[in-house]
């Protein structure tokens, strides 16, 4: 017996998600009655956010696909980025999309039937730290996917803690 078909939602997410980046005049495509597209205007490059509502789980997944494809051959230096990276999230995760090549973070938010007057907040939440998080390690990525440099040393600048301001 499937526990969550008994508590299904009155509503779809994915209609919220619409509504907070209408009010935002953002673009966005809706692809289905459960999915949409958002392409937002980022500090390196555009990065496009996919939501995607899972009825059955009631679960919203979000993925933000940063704009980087790899040009090297030993993936090896990709997945060992990603495990480095992801040691240091407290939400969501990155991974890698091997069909377009490129870098995503991913996030999934569980919901209850009772949770539509927080779902706004919780949706706007994840969608800044999914930014934050991807403008913060894109200029990572791309030395590691583009160059080829090690991750290790690509991320050495992000782990130093500075303090004042130049």
């Amino acid at each position: 017996m499937n526990l969550a078909q008994n508590f299904a939602l009155d509503y779809n997410p994915i209609d919220l998600v619409e509504n907070i980046f209408s009010r935002k005049s953002f673009e966005f495509e809706r692809r289905g009655l459960n999915e949409v597209v958002v392409e937002v205007q980022g500090k390196w490059n555009n990065m496009l956010l996919f939501f995607a509502w899972e009825e059955n789980m009631q679960c919203l997944h979000m993925s933000c696909l940063m704009d980087i494809e790899s040009t090297i051959e030993d993936r090896s230096k990709i997945f060992e980025l990603l495990a480095l990276a992801n040691e240091e999230l407290w939400v969501g995760h990155f991974s890698y999309w091997t069909e377009q090549n490129m870098p995503v973070f991913k996030h999934s938010i569980l919901l209850k039937d009772d949770e539509e007057n927080i779902l706004m907040s919780k949706i706007s939440q994840v969608v800044d730290i999914a930014i934050k998080e991807c403008e913060r390690m894109y200029p990572v990525f791309k030395v590691v996917l583009t160059k080829g440099m090690s991750p290790r040393q690509a991320l050495y600048p992000m782990l130093m803690e500075t303090m004042g301001q130049a």
